[in-house]
């Protein structure tokens, strides 16, 4: 089968194209994607250079394109539509029913999606970010008053990334700390976890893909070997039992799903909206 190309173009830095993007070719499991963004297309000449490149791909022979784009400005729109290839306006698709709807005409300011216009939404993400990085792995308890939700699990199982999503994207104060033979030896939680107990929340990961992700970060030794990865993870799942740690299966989900459904079990507010 031969490699078709997603385009993710946009006047700003791609996240609104990548995001909506992703999620529907994701569904499409049986092609083939390569996948490329074009950002900061903000004036016509980089417009017509971003239709230069989207036609070479299909003069080489290649499958029509695809192109997801969420440009504002409406004469570069109209010189990408030029391209060859099948074009996803997501602008086209959304702000015209709702402007409909809303009976009012869409500003067209670029940047609105990703800019600056919300400063104290800003800050909070900023915030909460400085509180995820101070409270990584463990590195300190003294915060975890006001953390909303401390995520417990073993070493790779996604705590980091997550609580990292969790505060740039909703502005939630998100802590975490490992598990290690200390708590698995014992079966018991420190004290200072158990105080927190209402904010805990597990993630656990089968065997197979936490040895798989251990041996890209140290390949040998008894940290990646799948006795100890068997054993963390039995532990683990029987400290979320003996004190009823809501925890979720990360093997299988993104980052993205996994915020989502901590965010559902827990009643965690958000903090900002995307």
């Amino acid at each position: 089968m031969k490699q078709r190309t997603i385009f993710f173009l946009s006047d700003q830095t791609g996240v609104t194209a990548e995001t909506l993007g992703h999620s529907l070719i994701t569904q499409f499991s049986a092609q083939n994607f390569r996948q490329m963004t074009l950002p900061f297309i903000d004036t016509e000449d980089k417009a017509r250079e971003a239709v230069l490149t989207i036609n070479a791909e299909q003069e080489a022979g290649a499958p029509k394109p695809i192109i997801f784009s969420t440009l504002v400005q409406s004469e570069c729109r109209v010189i990408l539509k030029e391209a060859n290839g099948l074009h996803l306006d997501i602008f086209d698709v959304f702000l015209d029913p709702l402007s409909a709807e809303l009976g009012e005409l869409p500003s067209y300011e670029p940047g609105r999606a990703h800019g600056m216009s919300d400063i104290d939404a800003y800050m909070k993400r900023i915030e909460a970010t400085n509180f995820a990085l101070a409270n990584d792995d463990g590195g300190t308890s003294r915060d975890y008053d006001v953390a909303d939700v401390i995520l417990i699990g073993v070493s790779r199982s996604g705590k980091t990334p997550t609580c990292l999503y969790l505060a740039l994207q909703y502005g939630v104060y998100a802590a975490n700390f490992p598990l290690t033979d200390e708590e698995f030896e014992s079966g018991e939680l420190p004290p200072f976890l158990t105080k927190q107990k209402e904010k805990l929340f597990g993630l656990s990961i089968e065997p197979e893909r936490l040895q798989q992700i251990r041996k890209e970060r140290r390949a040998m030794g008894k940290y990646s070997s799948a006795q100890q990865v068997s054993f963390e993870v039995r532990e683990t799942n029987k400290i979320f039992r003996r004190y009823g740690i809501p925890h979720v299966d990360t093997t299988k989900f993104s980052i993205e799903e996994i915020s989502s459904r901590i965010l559902d079990s827990t009643g965690v507010e958000r903090r900002v909206r995307p």
